[in-house]
């Protein structure tokens, strides 16, 4: 049987695709090849109602690729792709949360899916969301309990300042995690990390006292008073500011000696 005997609404020129639609919602519907299936998906004036009434279809059931299609459609009812997307695989779920046309909510619905399999899913998997995932994902792997994984999600790029400093003010973080920011060729010049760590118990000496050395002494005094550092360490930075404040002090009096005859 030919394909115009199967669709007989279907135009004979196979450049003319305005019939394409129809596969969606005709009776043979099961005759619909998969690649036939997402050519159609790709147009993006299709009707709610057809993607509605072809989610039914067996072919939809038996298809992550036309299930993945059908919850990124521009025009799928919400409801639709909600339900959808609860049937994701993991990574199916990482890549439909970073799509650009789909809907705020819909990917944060995505995201919030991702969190609640964390615990259950393979260190493998983790470490590939760590690497590519959202932001959102990236800071939640920042807690996890294998190093490779925290150490992959501080350099995924989608994740946000905002996020390490969450991470470093919450009492779950461990020492190796401070140490490796403290190190890190890029958050450990960030100024509000460095205010962060300074504020973190596990905070070694000798980074304690470079970043402090970066920063305002009335700024750090008001950091020091509320830091979770060891009475030791803030001593010593404590230490390090007075002798700063004394030689600015001296500064300008070395300066007249010099320009004294």
């Amino acid at each position: 049987m030919t394909d115009s005997e199967t669709f007989p609404s279907q135009s004979t020129d196979p450049l003319d695709h305005s019939a394409e639609p129809d596969l969606l919602t005709q009776s043979s519907a099961e005759s619909i090849t998969e690649d036939m299936a997402l050519a159609v998906l790709q147009q993006r004036d299709l009707l709610p109602e057809a993607l509605e009434h072809f989610s039914k279809n067996v072919i939809v059931t038996k298809s992550r690729k036309l299930r993945f299609a059908l919850a990124a459609h521009p025009r799928a009812p919400r409801h639709l792709s909600l339900r959808l997307v609860r049937e994701f695989y993991t990574i199916d779920l990482m890549r439909f949360a970073l799509l650009p046309g789909v809907a705020s909510d819909i990917k944060h619905a995505a995201d919030d899916l991702l969190l609640a399999r964390l615990a259950s899913v393979t260190l493998g998997e983790r470490i590939s969301l760590a690497r590519r995932a959202s932001g959102t994902v990236a800071a939640a792997l920042l807690l996890d309990k294998e190093a490779r994984v925290w150490q992959t999600a501080l350099e995924n790029p989608r994740l946000t300042e905002a996020a390490v400093v969450k991470t470093l003010l919450s009492a779950t973080g461990n020492a190796a995690f401070v140490e490796t920011v403290c190190q890190h060729s890029k958050w450990s010049l960030r100024p509000e990390i460095r205010m962060a760590l300074l504020r973190n118990e596990k905070t070694p000496l000798g980074r304690a006292l470079e970043f402090a050395s970066t920063l305002p002494p009335a700024q750090l005094r008001d950091i020091l008073y509320n830091s979770r550092l060891p009475e030791k360490i803030k001593m010593c930075v404590q230490k390090e500011l007075e002798t700063r404040k004394r030689r600015e002090e001296r500064l300008p009096q070395d300066r007249l000696s010099e320009e004294k005859p």
